[in-house]
């Protein structure tokens, strides 16, 4: 069985995004030796509230922390629509989407969406502005949006979801190692890459049989 990274994030989950350039390096330091995969966790699914001020003022805590402990840029007006509703299935689903279409881009659209919720204030639960932000990864429109909104697509994001609860996960960003030993954890939660990478290397060298943290 050949080496494989689950990385078991959300689009919408801020620390998600300051682990961006974490899970970037794990990529680019072992691509060679094993493949990732992306499984969505689904912060909040199905969520249908509307973020009003208080619930504002929680979520920009949560974006200081998470600037103030990784660096990764925010911006924090919060120029979000009216009536905006914080529901984090449809990035979701439109990463698992790009994940069918053009596997290789998904890691890359993973931060598009990043940046457009993150940066941009972009309401990444639209259909239209999901695939906007598809277009430049060599998929086409018509075919992005057709999956995104297909029975088959939302079966796989509730099965990733489904998946992410198996493996015991309970936040987000989450990483684990599957090899012929099975799964291991490499981290719950936020991670420096320079802690992770010994276990990274121990693990491709076969001398890691046991969870790291």
């Amino acid at each position: 069985m050949n080496k494989e990274i689950l990385y078991i994030a959300d689009p919408m989950c801020s620390w998600c995004w300051g682990f961006s350039p974490v899970i970037s390096s794990i990529v680019e330091d072992y691509s060679e030796h094993a493949s990732l995969t992306l499984v969505v966790g689904g912060l909040r699914p199905g969520n249908d509230q509307v973020l009003n001020d208080e619930a504002k003022k929680v979520l920009l805590g949560h974006w200081h922390q998470v600037h103030d402990h990784t660096g990764q840029t925010f911006d924090f007006e919060l120029k979000f629509p009216t009536n905006f509703v914080l529901d984090t299935e449809p990035s979701c689903r439109a990463a698992a989407t790009m994940q069918q279409l053009n596997p290789e881009k998904t890691l890359d659209y993973f931060k598009t969406l990043h940046k457009a919720f993150y940066l941009n204030h972009q309401d990444i639960t639209q259909p239209d502005i999901l695939t906007q932000l598809a277009t430049p990864f060599d998929v086409e429109a018509e075919a992005f949006v057709t999956s995104l909104q297909s029975e088959e697509m939302q079966k796989r994001t509730i099965e990733d979801f489904q998946f992410a609860q198996r493996l015991g996960v309970q936040g987000f960003p989450t990483v684990v190692l599957n090899d012929e030993d099975g799964y291991k954890l490499l981290c719950n939660g936020y991670q420096p890459y320079e802690r992770l990478k010994p276990f990274l290397q121990a693990w491709v060298d076969g001398n890691l049989k046991t969870q790291t943290s």
